[in-house]
């Protein structure tokens, strides 16, 4: 990590509390990453978290207004190399050191624009929105954990999107009843809920199988110091997966699955010890 005034770790220890306070699972996964990425993911994830906090919960404000906004005020950080907002402050020393690309925040605005108003998806539009929401985060990730390795880089850019959709299809799967009953928000392309039944959903959860085996090929590759939080993040949305797979259409739209803080914690210690015997060797087990 780079060398640090009292400005820039402030706006890291920012873009840090926000993904605490969002998102246990990631944070565990961050916290067994070797010390240099711990910054860089943070302010990451800080990024991601604000746009999505845009669409997901200021419905008493013109979220069009503030997302095109910060959409301005994101590139004029990293234009000038400096912001204000501390958390686009920690973002654009990420996306300046790493050289991450335009392309992707592009993408990621496009689907957070998708956000903005109820769209029917088709299966082009949902993985625009995928790629965008997700892959693109995964590959801001692995420019961190490459570091200018640009050919360890292109070769797991596709692990690296398939694990992306992975959770990101868990998720909307997870979410299903409150973003079609709060948000009127049906991600799955031409889908329509009053048929939605469990041979629809064991056909979304075989494609998913698939995102998570592409994905484990690339985790094997990545840098010692990456690989055990990335592994981390993989087994603990497996672990989800698996719950709502054993969950009929009615359950999973009748409340939402989650796993509990004390199997969270339990899955980081079996994780590591795993890990210590070589990720090389890792097939998840008993999920």
């Amino acid at each position: 990590m780079m060398p640090m005034n009292l400005f820039d770790y402030t706006t890291f220890e920012c873009s840090k509390n926000v993904t605490n306070n969002y998102s246990t699972s990631f944070s565990l996964g961050i916290k067994v990453l070797a010390k240099k990425y711990h910054y860089p993911i943070y302010a990451i994830y800080g990024f991601v978290r604000y746009a999505d906090e845009i669409v997901d919960t200021f419905h008493d404000h013109n979220k069009e207004k503030l997302l095109a906004d910060f959409e301005q005020q994101t590139y004029k950080a990293i234009n000038e190399k400096i912001s204000l907002n501390p958390i686009l402050h920690s973002f654009q020393l990420i996306v300046n050191k790493y050289q991450i690309d335009a392309s992707y925040i592009d993408a990621f605005f496009q689907s957070m624009k998708m956000d903005l108003k109820p769209v029917d998806y088709n299966q082009a539009m949902y993985e625009k929105y995928i790629y965008g929401s997700a892959e693109v985060v995964g590959l801001m990730c692995l420019k961190v954990f490459c570091d200018r390795n640009f050919d360890l880089f292109n070769e797991l850019v596709s692990p690296a999107k398939s694990l992306g959709a992975a959770f990101q299809k868990v998720n909307f799967l997870r979410d299903i009843k409150s973003d079609f009953r709060e948000r009127g928000r049906i991600y799955f392309p031409d889908l329509d809920i009053e048929k939605f039944d469990d041979k629809i959903k064991m056909q979304i959860e075989s494609d998913i199988k698939q995102d998570f085996d592409d994905a484990l090929k690339g985790i094997k590759k990545l840098p010692k110091g990456a690989s055990i939080g990335v592994y981390l993040a993989y087994i603990y949305y497996l672990k989800l997966f698996s719950k709502i797979k054993s969950c009929p259409v009615s359950q999973i739209m009748d409340r939402r699955i989650r796993i509990p803080d004390s199997e969270k914690i339990t899955l980081l210690i079996k994780t590591y010890i795993q890990y210590k015997f070589s990720i090389n060797n890792m097939v998840p087990s008993g999920i």
